[in-house]
């Protein structure tokens, strides 16, 4: 049996977190286009009868923005290398720049490196895609170099294949139906998130932080009727008084829509019926203040 951990890194919105659901097999990991959507070092488990893979999804390690919460993200990425026994790096086909060269720099040589140059699918011009790849082996000693599309089932198997040989003879950290490391309290945290980014677009900034007050399972209605409802009751902060209206729409109808789609997300994921309770509150400058920060969970 061979087991290990695997960092994925990259710069922000280069498809981290969707190659990382893919790998899974479930979704764990938050996905929208707005920079810095993933936050934490998030596990998750993937198990073969002959490997199991334990991934890192980590944050887009961000080079442009300077607060206290890029700092806690960019060193979730640091130390998260530091901790691994493979490291896929993710670049998006065709588009490499400073962003990316910093994480280069942060790639480490005494372990084995994949490159994983994701969205291929997007790439038009086929022919321009082998010289692309030819530049890239030529900046670091890679493994390999595997061209992937994370929205393909086929490339997650195939990149597993290639990391498979990489990992030490080691027994699994997981049980063998294990997904992830995160509680379901930290799920459905994230989940709430990913519906505010998403269905407010660029009208509120990434600034949004959700903590959840409540989470209670009551007992099934009868026995063998599978898990009782869940409760939860979660606060989504802003920083700013102006953006209340924006996240809580006409008549509430934003808000509600962004609770439902989440609702829905986490019965899926949990296997559960869910009832959920949203409040919006502001607190500003959050970003920058180091114990709300670590009352969010960052940091």
């Amino acid at each position: 049996m061979r087991t290990g951990l695997i960092a994925v890194v990259g710069r922000p919105n280069v498809g981290k977190s969707t190659l990382v659901n893919l790998l899974v097999g479930a979704k764990i990991s938050i996905t929208s286009s707005k920079p810095q959507t993933t936050r934490d070092r998030i596990l998750g488990v993937r198990t073969l009868a002959d490997a199991q893979f334990v991934f890192a999804d980590t944050p887009g390690f961000q080079t442009r923005h300077r607060s206290a919460l890029n700092a806690a993200m960019n060193r979730t990425v640091t130390e998260t290398l530091a901790d691994m026994d493979a490291v896929v790096w993710v670049v998006e086909a065709m588009k490499y720049g400073e962003a990316d060269e910093q994480v280069l720099r942060l790639l480490p040589k005494e372990r084995p490196v994949i490159l994983a140059v994701n969205k291929i699918d997007q790439v038009e011009d086929k022919a321009a895609l082998l010289p692309f790849l030819e530049a890239m082996a030529k900046r670091f000693d890679f493994a390999a170099i595997v061209p992937v599309s994370a929205l393909k089932p086929e490339d997650g198997d195939y990149l597993l294949e290639v990391l498979k040989p990489l990992l030490p003879e080691a027994a699994p950290m997981f049980e063998e139906d294990a997904i992830t490391d995160r509680s379901e309290r930290f799920l459905a945290a994230e989940i709430l998130r990913e519906k505010v980014f998403r269905l407010t677009g660029d009208e509120i900034p990434y600034a949004v932080a959700v903590t959840i007050e409540k989470f209670e399972e009551e007992p099934p209605l009868k026995a063998g009727a599978g898990r009782g409802l869940i409760r939860i009751a979660a606060t989504i902060w802003i920083e700013r008084e102006g953006h209340k209206p924006i996240l809580l729409g006409r008549k509430g109808e934003k808000l509600k829509r962004i609770a439902t789609e989440a609702r829905q997300d986490m019965e899926r994921l949990f296997g559960a019926k869910v009832f959920l309770d949203c409040w919006v509150k502001v607190k500003g400058g959050w970003t920058d203040n180091i114990g709300l920060l670590k009352r969010f969970g960052y940091g």
